[in-house]
Parts: C-alpha cells; sequence; structure tokens
C-alpha cells in the first residue's frame, strides 16, 4: 500500500465536473493498493499518517499534527501508484490489487479515518478524476507497507 500525502492550503477533487470533495488545510492523499495489501497495512499507514507532525507551530518548526492544527483529509484513489516503468515506456500495473479489493480496501481507509479526523472528503473510486491543490510548501511525504 502507498500513500502520498501532501500538505495542502486547499485540495478539491471532481468527476464530471462536479466537485465531490474539497477541504481547507490538511493533506490530499493519493492512495495505492496494492495486490497483497490488508486491512493491517492501511491500519498501520493510517496511524502513520495521522500523527506525521509536518505542520509549522509558532516558530516556524515542523512539529505539529494534522490534529493540533483542525486539518482536513482529501483521500483520492490512485492504482497508479504501481506503475512499473521498468521495461520499455508502457507502464505495468501488475502489482495492484484488482479493482474489488482496492475499492474494499480505499473505502475502509475513508471509515476508519473517519473516526478520528472530523472532515475526511475524497474521490470517486475508479473514476476519472480532476485533481486541484494548493501545495503547502510544497511539502510530500510518501508512506508505503
Amino acid at each position: 500500500m502507498k500513500f502520498v500525502i501532501q500538505r495542502v492550503l486547499e485540495a478539491s477533487v471532481s468527476v464530471d465536473g462536479q466537485v465531490t470533495g474539497s477541504i481547507g488545510q490538511g493533506f490530499l492523499v493519493l492512495i495505492g493498493v496494492g495486490k497483497n495489501d490488508t486491512k493491517e497495512n492501511a491500519d498501520a499507514l493510517i496511524k502513520k499518517m495521522i500523527g506525521l507532525r509536518i505542520f509549522a507551530d509558532e516558530n516556524g518548526k515542523t512539529n505539529l499534527s494534522l490534529a493540533d492544527v483542525n486539518g482536513s483529509l482529501l483521500l483520492v484513489s490512485q492504482f497508479t501508484l504501481y506503475a512499473n516503468c521498468k521495461k520499455g515506456n508502457r507502464p505495468s500495473f501488475t502489482e495492484s490489487a484488482d479493482p474489488a479489493a482496492a475499492e474494499e480496501l480505499y473505502e475502509y481507509i475513508i471509515r476508519e479515518c473517519k473516526k478520528t479526523v472530523p472532515i475526511v472528503e475524497q474521490g470517486v473510486f475508479g473514476a476519472d478524476m480532476k485533481v486541484a491543490l494548493v501545495n503547502d510548501g510544497p511539502f510530500t511525504i510518501l508512506l508505503e507497507s
């Protein structure tokens, strides 16, 4: 499992011109599910993500967590995080989970995040989405299980 976490001032995702999720300050998280991933993998990454202290405190040090700044989450599924480009120019996605398993884990991640984060928005699994963001920093973290 892979989480690409971008610290944002704001972010949104839309499908067919309709906004499906929008947040202010917080994390835009692109989520890739691999074929061997489990709920335990998701739990570990969720715990690490929520605890990340990557927001600036009053001294400008990255010392504050999502909860400390009342931040929100925008969770977007992205199977292309498992693209393998080692051979040729056309990516292979054989390490991605099949769509049914990936969607089940994606929905699980959303439910689990909602237990601790007051505002959790999301994209639409499998849809052609347009993602807009104002990256704060930029500050981007990759978490992998």
